[in-house]
Formats: structure tokens, C-alpha cells, sequence
């Protein structure tokens, strides 16, 4: 068994750090620890280790009787999971324990007992009543600790407790003792644990009980000797009027909020103003307005001379204020407050000459710290200061002030602002184009605290659901391409995770094919935009299973939409590397419609490969392309492939020719200096689309070379004069079907691959002759629609026989010939 290491010596003692505190601690054990360095004899490690053969109950009792502290901290810490476990014998033999230990227990120990208490309650591990007899008075107990921090944590505690500790108990254990605490006998530190827990009280009893037990005690400490415990109780006191109703406030509360509004004491009166504000819904119209305005107005014209504490405090509560008393306000004292807050929102700004912060002195360093958190509240309730003056009047009130917040120089500033913009759009109405270069300007802003605009994004995807269940699809569309510009406003990570996943939804569920494109468009510009690898790929491959490989054929053509749009843009290869192979894998889809669109890209697709980084992926096109043409079953899948072949024989590709140079050196076995390379290579620039009449050579080849080129550039003149062949004169005869096919398939061969066979088809009519590519008409244009389809087009040359079902065909022979290589 080895002792746990020691807790760190420094510790946050505050109410938000006692559950990580906590947390911590339970994740000390006794066992499986190595033992602290600086314990190094034997007799030392022999007083750390506990006999693994005890129970958990058995191993508690004896570190918290003659273990060391840490090991006693360590057990109390545990105590939730040991009441979980086996609460009877806890209770009767480790909870003694746990009281005789804090008696003398230090500061870390106390605090992790007030927290184990307090989760034990959470956890609901035994009755209130057995909670309240075993675990009351010890918490009543250390309410008074001499330690503050200690002290808060056992009062946070009993405050947790006193809600569900029922009335009597309350009373009797609680309320009856506090009597005696409250009085000025008692400390100080005793007399604010009081004011706190007549506060939560109050909630617990009715109307009578509060105004006959609890309300002497309240008065007399908000007339404490001390400023400490009359903040203390007037901050208290709006939990008490909301129990005792309006007509107790009234009469009881209200009296000692004037009082305590002029006192001498700033934190004091600073605590009475506060609740009064808190309070406004309460008072009706003839307190606000003869009672309370006189008070926050003379609170007001007093703010400047006094503490800047002051300042932060009202300009914080003045949204509140303007909602509380508006109506009440005259025409002069609505202009007043007004300017009021027009002035606490440059305030500061005046003040700034331009010297070297090293040359201020802290105390004007700490004021103007002070002036930007007034100016940041006043920013924050901008949009009530909208309502207060109205929308209509904002141009000619407020928007010279809404200007200088967007652009004040402090961030916290601008970043306040930029969080109520989206009320202060809301407000406007349709006047929120007179704060579109304000948005701008914000999104725009250098800093990186701004650049996530934390209302912007449920902005606009509250907008987009809005758009989405209107019947306005256009107004959809056009908000989905809108958002195309977001990876210029926000980070990639808000993308991904609050936009991305929508953009698919939209692709796979929505109806009208317009926005799913949009859609499509905008997650592809997403993507583009997006640097982190794993996200990328992730959207990649849910691209290809959800809507490439998709069970509807609907998701397969918004594959092929999107794929379309990728080859727009991304780079060539990048379609290449993610999107080629399952692209035209969709050759095989079993719905003629997908492969039909599939052939309308197919040439999008080939524009994608360069000669001869990809030429494992052009023969693999052309694989796809001669199984469509010998397979393909519906005609007008057929005649689109027909016609796509031609285009497809018609492009030239796009030569590499860097490469090119360079395999040729390496076949040459002869080095090449670098000097001598980039001179051939700009002498050499091959361009992206060569001409059909410029062979496809790189100059200063070999002969060999040389003849291949011409050979390549006659193949491709005999396969584009028999597809055209075959489009012309379809109307006087049709082939064999397999035969047909397995020609035009054998045809189509690499524009660059060299091979030595190639078929074509020869027709028998005379009134036909083999003429140069060059010569042939501007009608065997692939723009040219082929006839025999289920369309109905027929073939300009002879509009007679177009759509004719008597026409006999004439025969025609099959012939192959082989070109020299």
C-alpha cells in the first residue's frame, strides 16, 4: 500500500472552486500511489500504509483515528461514495469519526467536509430526516469558523440544506438560535451569517411568521453599528419583500430602503439602490413616481462626484431603470436621463492625450479600467436604451452613441456591442439598414474576441429554419449562397459544427432541387476553406457513403452535382485524388438517370487529368466508357453516351510537359542540368488544350518520338471521322447491335496512349467519302443531335426519314483495319 501524494499548498478558497477542489481530492486514494519523495525511511512509510485486507468502512475508521491528515482528508472526501455504498454502518461508525476529526482539522480538511456534506444532500443518500439528525449540527457547528473561506463554505451548505428541511425543523434548530445570534454581542462574522440565513428563510414561512419572528430581527441589523452587516441586510432584503407580499414592502421594507439609500457609508448605499431597482415591479405607480424616481435621480447626479464603484453600478441597471420607470419620466427628465446615459458611454474617451501608459500612475490606470466597464454595461443595455427612446427615434438619438460604441478602442467594448446586436437588429425592424457599416465594421474587427460573434450564428440559422419552412424556396436559395462568404466572418471550427452538418440535411431531406444545389455549393466552399485534415476527411467521406453510395438515387445525382461543383472550386487534383474513382463508379448505377448525368460530366471529368500523372485514371475512364457502350440497355442513356464519346475523343488533354521533359531525359540517360531544364521549359511551354491540327510532341524529341505523334494524331483523325461517320448515315441503315457497339467501344482508345490497333466502321454508301478532319462540315458538330433516340430528334440531312418507322435500312458491313504503328 503506498500514501497518496500531498495537496498542493496554494488553494482557491472561493464557492466556484470547492467543487474542483472536491473533484481532486476524490481522486486520492489510499493504495496504488507512490510514495512521496521526500519520505524515505522505513519507520515513515510504515505510518502511511494501511493493510489492504480491510473493508472500505474498516480502512475509513482507522485513518481518520491515527492516519495523517492528508489520509483523513482523503476518507472524508470519499464519504458520498461510502453513503452510497453502505450508509447504515457510515452513519454509525465513520460519521463519529468525521466529527471528532474536524474538531481540530485544518483548513483543506474543512473544506472537503463542507463539500461532502453538501453532495451527500444532492445525492439524496438517506432520508432529511436522518440527514438533518446526523448531519445538522455539525455543519451548525463550523458556521463560525475563524477561516472566511471555511466559513462561506459551511454557510453555502446550510443554505443548500434550509430548502428542504421541513418547517419545524427550521424553526427549532435554525431560526429560535438565531435570535440570539443576531444581537451585537456577537461577532461580526456572526451577525452576516444571520442577515444570510434570514434571507433564505423567509421563503420557508408565511406572511405572519416573517412579520412576527423574523422582521425585528431584520430591522435591527440593517441598523447595525457596523457597514459591513447594513449591506449585508439590505442586500438581503429582496429576497424578504417577495416574501411577505406588496402591502409589507410597503410598510416594512421600503422605509428601510430610504433610509439605507443615505447613508454614509457608499457600499451601503450603493447595496440600497441595487434593491431598489430589483424592486421596481413590486411598487406601484405613485411610489415609483413620488418615491423612488427622486431617489434614483439624486442617485444619478451624485454618481460623478463619488467612487467609480458608483458609476459601474448604475450604468449596469440601467436597462433595468429605463423598464421600471418608463411612462413616469416627464419630457425634460426623459431628455435628462438620456443624456446621462449618452455621457457615461464616452466616458474616459475625453480624458486620453496620448501619453505612455509606463509614465501613468496606477491609480489612473485602475480608473480607467473602471470607466471601460461602464462604458462595456452601457453597451450592454443599449438595446433597453432602443425602447426608452423608441425605434423611430433612433437615427436622430441614439445612433451617433451606438457608432461610437462599435468603434470605442477598448475590445470589451466592441465585443459587448457586437453580442446585442442581434436585439438591436430586432428593435430596428426594418430601419436595420441604418446599422449595416456598423456590422461591417465589426466583422471586419482585429480582434480575435469579436471574430465569433456569439449571437451571430443562432442568427442565421434561426433564419435559415425560418426559410426553410416557408413556402419562399428562392428566398432559401438565395440565403443558402449568402452564406457561402461565412468562412470570411467566422472560424472553420463554428462551420463545421454548426453549419456543415445542416448543408447535408438540406442536400438529402429538402424537396425543391434549386436549394439542395445551393446547399451543395455553399458545403463545397465550406470545405474549401476548412485546414484541419480530419474534419476535411470526414466530409469527404460523407459525401461519398451518404450521398455517392446513398440508397436513393436522388442522393446519388446530388453526388454528381456536387462533384461538379468541387471541379469548379478545387484543384484538378484534388477532384482526382477523392472524387474520380467514385465518380465513375456510378457507370454501374442501376437508375438510367444517374448514369445519363454521369454522362454529361464525364467531360468535366477527363478536364480534370494531366498527361501522364493520370493516365492509370484515363484508362480507367475509358474502361467505364466501353462498358456503357456495349452494355448500356436504355436508348437514351445510349444516345447520351454516343454523344459524349465524341466530345470526349474530341478534347485534348492537358500535357504535363515538365514531366514529360524529365522521362525523356531519364529514357536518354542523359543528366540534365537545372539551367538547361527551365530554358526548355520556357521554350517550351506546352498549352492546357492544344490545337486538333498541332500534333502532340514536346520539341526536341527523338524521331521515334516524333513518328509516334504523327501516328497518335491519324488514329484520333480515323476514330472522329467514323463516329461521324456513324452519326450522319444512321438514318440509312442500322448495324448489328454488338457488333455497333464493340466498334464505336474499340474506337475510343487514349488520345496519347500509343496504340497500334484501332477499329472503325465502314459503311457501304457511295454518296459517302473518308475526308480530313479538317474539312468536315460544322453539322457534325457534337452539338449535333443523333437520330433514333426516344426524343424523336432526327438527323438535318434528311428531315423526311426523321421519326419515320417504315424506312428500310440498307446494309452496311463491318470492316476493321489496322493502323501501322
Amino acid at each position: 500500500m503506498h500514501p497518496p501524494p500531498p495537496l498542493a499548498a496554494a488553494m482557491d478558497f472561493s464557492q466556484n472552486s470547492l467543487f474542483g477542489y472536491m473533484e481532486d481530492l476524490q481522486e486520492l486514494t489510499i493504495i496504488e500511489r507512490p510514495v512521496r519523495r521526500s519520505l524515505k525511511t522505513p519507520e515513515e512509510i510504515e505510518r502511511l500504509t494501511v493493510d489492504e485486507d480491510l473493508s472500505d468502512i474498516e480502512r475509513a475508521v482507522y485513518l481518520l483515528s491515527a492516519g495523517q491528515d492528508i489520509q483523513g482528508t482523503s476518507v472524508i472526501a470519499n464519504l458520498p461514495f461510502l453513503m452510497r455504498q453502505n450508509p447504515a454502518e457510515t452513519l454509525r461508525r465513520v460519521l463519529p469519526k468525521v466529527r471528532e476529526a474536524l474538531h481540530v482539522a485544518g483548513v483543506e480538511m474543512q473544506l472537503t467536509a463542507a463539500v461532502s456534506f453538501l453532495t451527500i444532500l444532492q445525492e439524496e443518500s438517506v432520508s432529511i430526516h436522518t440527514y438533518a439528525h446526523s448531519f445538522l449540527q455539525v455543519i451548525l457547528l463550523h458556521l463560525e469558523h475563524r477561516d472566511a473561506g471555511v466559513s462561506n463554505a459551511w454557510l453555502e451548505t446550510l443554505l443548500s440544506v434550509i430548502d428542504v428541511l421541513p418547517k419545524e425543523t427550521l424553526r427549532h434548530e435554525i431560526l429560535n438560535p438565531l435570535v440570539s445570534k443576531a444581537q451585537l454581542s456577537q461577532t461580526v462574522q456572526s451577525r452576516l451569517v444571520s442577515c444570510k440565513i434570514l434571507g433564505k428563510l423567509t421563503n420557508k414561512f408565511d406572511a405572519h411568521a416573517i412579520k412576527r419572528e423574523i422582521l425585528p430581527l431584520v430591522k435591527s441589523l440593517c441598523q447595525d453599528v457596523e457597514y459591513e452587516v447594513r449591506s449585508c441586510m439590505c442586500r438581503q432584503l429582496e429576497n424578504i419583500a417577495q416574501g411577505i407580499g406588496t402591502e409589507l414592502t410597503k410598510s416594512v421594507v421600503l422605509p428601510e430602503l430610504i433610509e439605507l439609500s443615505r447613508d454614509e457609508g457608499s457600499s451601503v448605499r450603493l447595496a440600497a439602490f441595487e434593491t431598489l431597482v430589483n424592486l421596481l415591479d413590486i411598487f406601484d405607480t405613485d411610489d415609483r413616481s413620488q418615491t423612488i424616481l427622486p431617489l434614483v435621480k439624486s442617485f444619478c447626479e451624485k454618481s460623478f462626484k463619488a467612487d467609480e464603484s458608483i458609476l459601474i453600478s448604475l450604468s449596469f441597471h440601467l436597462g433595468k431603470l429605463c423598464h421600471g420607470l418608463y411612462g413616469i419620466f416627464t419630457p425634460d427628465q426623459h431628455l435628462r436621463f438620456l443624456e446621462f446615459y449618452k455621457k457615461l458611454c464616452t466616458l474616459g474617451l475625453q480624458q486620453e492625450n496620448g501619453h505612455n501608459e509606463n509614465q501613468i500612475s496606477p491609480q489612473i490606470l485602475e480608473q480607467e479600467k473602471k470607466y471601460i466597464s461602464v462604458r462595456k454595461n452601457c453597451a450592454y443595455n443599449f438595446p433597453a436604451m432602443i425602447v426608452f427612446v423608441d425605434p423611430k427615434n433612433f437615427h436622430m438619438e441614439l445612433y451617433s452613441t451606438f457608432f461610437c460604441l462599435c468603434h470605442d478602442p477598448e475590445v470589451p467594448v466592441r465585443y459587448t456591442i457586437a453580442i446585442c446586436f442581434y436585439e438591436v437588429s430586432k428593435l430596428l425592424n426594418s430601419g436595420v439598414y441604418l446599422i449595416h457599416k456598423e456590422l461591417i465594421t465589426l466583422l471586419q474587427d482585429e480582434s480575435l474576441e469579436l471574430s465569433s460573434l456569439p449571437d451571430l450564428i443562432p442568427a442565421l440559422t434561426a433564419a435559415e429554419q425560418r426559410a426553410a419552412a416557408s413556402l419562399k424556396w428562392r428566398t432559401h436559395e438565395k440565403l443558402l449562397q449568402k452564406y457561402a462568404c461565412l468562412p470570411h466572418v467566422i472560424s472553420s471550427d463554428q462551420i463545421y459544427y454548426r453549419f456543415l452538418q445542416r448543408m447535408f440535411t438540406i442536400m438529402m431531406t429538402n424537396n425543391v432541387l434549386p436549394v439542395q444545389k445551393a446547399a451543395s455549393r455553399t458545403l463545397c466552399i465550406f470545405l474549401r476553406y476548412n485546414r484541419k485534415q480530419e474534419q476535411r476527411h470526414e466530409v469527404i467521406q460523407k459525401l461519398i457513403e451518404q450521398l455517392g453510395q446513398g440508397k436513393s438515387y436522388w442522393n446519388r445525382l446530388r453526388f454528381l452535382d456536387t462533384c461538379e461543383f468541387i471541379i469548379e472550386i478545387f484543384s484538378k487534383s484534388f477532384f482526382c485524388k477523392y472524387f474520380f474513382l467514385p465518380a465513375i463508379e456510378l457507370t454501374h448505377d442501376p437508375v438510367a438517370n444517374v448514369r445519363m448525368k454521369l454522362c454529361c460530366l464525364l467531360p468535366k471529368v477527363k478536364s480534370t487529368l494531366k498527361i501522364p500523372a493520370d493516365k492509370h485514371l484515363l484508362q480507367q475512364l475509358e474502361m467505364c466508357v466501353r462498358k456503357l457502350l456495349c452494355q448500356e440497355k436504355d436508348k437514351d442513356v445510349l444516345a447520351i453516351v454516343k454523344r459524349t464519346v465524341l466530345e470526349l475523343d474530341r478534347m485534348e488533354m492537358s500535357m504535363d510537359a515538365e514531366q514529360l521533359e524529365k522521362e525523356k531525359q531519364q529514357n536518354d540517360g542523359r543528366p540534365m542540368s537545372d539551367k538547361t531544364f527551365e530554358k526548355k521549359r520556357r521554350d517550351t511551354k506546352t498549352p492546357t488544350t492544344l490545337p486538333k491540327s498541332i500534333p502532340v510532341s514536346v520539341p526536341g524529341t527523338s524521331p521515334g518520338t516524333s513518328s509516334t505523334s504523327k501516328e497518335i494524331k491519324k488514329s484520333k483523325l480515323i476514330r472522329s471521322q467514323s463516329f461521324n461517320n456513324q452519326a450522319f448515315h444512321a438514318k440509312y441503315g442500322s448495324l448489328d447491335k454488338c457488333a455497333s457497339k464493340t466498334s464505336a467501344a474499340a474506337a475510343y482508345t487514349p488520345s496519347v496512349s500509343g496504340l497500334a490497333k484501332t477499329s472503325m466502321i465502314s459503311l457501304s454508301d457511295d454518296s459517302f467519302r473518308t475526308r480530313n478532319a479538317s474539312s468536315a462540315p460544322s453539322s457534325f458538330s457534337s452539338n449535333t443531335p443523333l437520330p433514333g433516340t426516344s426524343r424523336g430528334t432526327g438527323s438535318s440531312a434528311d428531315p423526311k426519314s426523321s421519326g419515320s418507322k417504315d424506312t428500310q435500312p440498307r446494309k452496311a458491313t463491318l470492316k476493321s483495319r489496322k493502323s501501322n504503328p
